[in-house]
């Protein structure tokens, strides 16, 4: 690797890593906000059974190192240079690892795994669901880190639990940046693990007696924008201040300026997240939209300050375009979807139900599966590429339904980023089922973004966030086009109807 001279008389750059679900990312900006370095490494999927998905958390450390690396690298930097990181995650993955010996105990159990169906809806059934989700504002579901760690305790009976530590992605990367002097996560994270009480921010001990998890092996949480200590100098080549930690949707919400109630974004990434902030109130959703962190950070005073927000999370969108490369090979690249949607009029009378995990937002269906429906003899593959694609801005519609009905101000306009947001098909269907305008700025990596915003105002860097939220610059807006209406709203009640078909197979078969 080439080396660099020091030419900077101090730190002056931010690093930012966004530790995704389909790969890890480092960025470096410089005083400017501007990227002037980065690198990436997909990493690598395993479905050791139908519906599970473990990720190898030492491949996502050994990932990490290398993309920071590479990063700073590219920037033509030293990592003395830097003045402060910023972490960003896939939030809801988790796993155990023995202290002692910094090894994990077993693959991270992603997300989007389902395995802990059957726990999920015994609490249900015991009727738990009203209590946790009064204390967590989230539903009683297998996409929550809970019953994930349940299921890992169990399994791993035998381990002794004095020397187990537990946690998020962020919390795993925070412990080894410091050398297993730092076992912390921030409430953005902690909010979503069906552990944290998010009227008082911490951990539940009625929850940690239900689901038997022993409080000793949790992080402390800690304020998102704030001091989480300092990479060891042997780690990334210096004592880099780690200032911010937010789970990636939160990370995005910051990046696109969403910092008081009616403001709101959506990322297509492995899955669509529609979040909306609600400001320092607790916003209580009857369409199953989860209340959250969006995140949290100490006043002058030393109170804390938490920003919450309400979240509709879809499980599978840029994942079901995978599916289509990877699983069945009706692709070869994701670039492909646009051309091949645009080379027909319409679906063919094709509806695809994207539950490859289940449903998520608004309705939290674990046993729901994928399915294509109204399929014919002149269907072709276009057509069913198509489906995918208009199934991913059906989700939305549904979520930005939910939250309208929560709301006493409906939404006019929707921030997205994400993979998936690059389809230009795709967001002018959005824009025309949802009827208001779809709004994409210049810089798609608004996750990363965020964070490293985050990231240089904890460290002093910066000190104005509305000034860098300002400099952003839009690359496209979309309009709903209003012949399209009438058409919409009939294709849009026919995919519910596709989905309720989806769901009624699965209860049945």
């Amino acid at each position: 690797m080439q080396a660099f001279t020091k030419t900077t008389p101090s730190p002056k750059y931010i690093l930012a890593l966004d530790l995704g679900t389909t790969g890890n990312r480092a960025f470096v900006f410089n005083t400017k906000a501007e990227i002037i370095g980065q690198a990436y490494k997909e990493l690598t999927q395993y479905y050791p059974a139908p519906g599970w998905l473990e990720h190898d958390a030492e491949e996502i450390w050994r990932d990490t190192c290398w993309v920071i690396k590479t990063a700073i690298n590219n920037a033509q930097i030293l990592p003395s240079d830097i003045a402060a990181m910023g972490l960003t995650v896939q939030r809801e993955t988790c796993l155990l690892w023995d202290q002692n010996t910094g090894k994990p105990l077993h693959n991270a159990i992603v997300w989007q795994d389902r395995r802990t169906a059957p726990l999920c809806n015994q609490l249900q059934q015991q009727g738990y669901a009203e209590e946790i989700s009064d204390r967590t504002g989230l539903v009683i579901d297998a996409y929550f880190s809970a019953t994930k760690l349940n299921w890992l305790l169990e399994y791993l009976a035998d381990v002794d639990r004095q020397q187990v530590l537990a946690g998020t992605i962020d919390t795993w990367i925070l412990w080894k940046l410091t050398r297993g002097k730092v076992h912390a996560t921030d409430h953005s994270n902690a909010s979503r693990t069906m552990l944290m009480n998010l009227t008082s921010c911490n951990w539940d001990q009625i929850l940690l007696n239900l689901l038997q998890i022993p409080a000793q092996i949790l992080p402390v949480i800690k304020p998102s924008i704030g001091e989480f200590g300092v990479t060891d100098a042997t780690v990334v080549g210096a004592e880099i201040p780690i200032t911010a930690i937010l789970g990636d949707q939160q990370a995005a919400l910051f990046g696109h300026g969403c910092d008081r109630p009616g403001k709101m974004k959506c990322t297509y990434g492995t899955g669509s997240f529609l979040v909306a902030h609600t400001g320092s109130q607790i916003v209580r959703s009857h369409d199953q939209l989860l209340s959250t962190v969006a995140w949290s950070q100490l006043q002058q005073d030393g109170n804390l300050d938490v920003s919450y927000a309400l979240e509709g999370s879809m499980f599978t969108s840029g994942a079901c375009i995978q599916w289509l490369r990877d699983g069945i090979q009706l692709i070869a690249n994701a670039g492909e979807t646009e051309a091949m949607a645009n080379q027909v009029t319409d679906n063919g009378g094709v509806y695809f139900v994207p539950a490859l995990s289940g449903l998520g937002a608004p309705h939290w269906d674990m046993s729901a599966r994928g399915a294509f429906l109204g399929i014919t003899a002149g269907v072709q593959r276009q057509h069913m590429v198509r489906s995918v694609l208009e199934a991913i801005a059906y989700q939305v519609k549904e979520v930005v339904q939910a939250i309208n009905v929560s709301s006493s101000t409906p939404i006019q306009k929707l921030t997205v980023d994400g993979g998936a947001c690059e389809n230009n098909f795709l967001m002018q269907f959005q824009a025309d089922l949802l009827g208001i305008p779809v709004e994409r700025p210049a810089m798609r990596d608004t996750t990363v973004q965020g964070i490293a915003f985050a990231a240089g105002l904890g460290a002093g860097l910066w000190h104005d966030y509305e000034q860098l939220v300002s400099q952003r610059q839009i690359e496209r807006v979309f309009y709903p086009q209003e012949d399209k209406q009438l058409e919409m709203e009939r294709n849009f009640i026919t995919w519910k109807k596709a989905v309720e078909r989806a769901k009624y197979w699965a209860d049945n078969a």
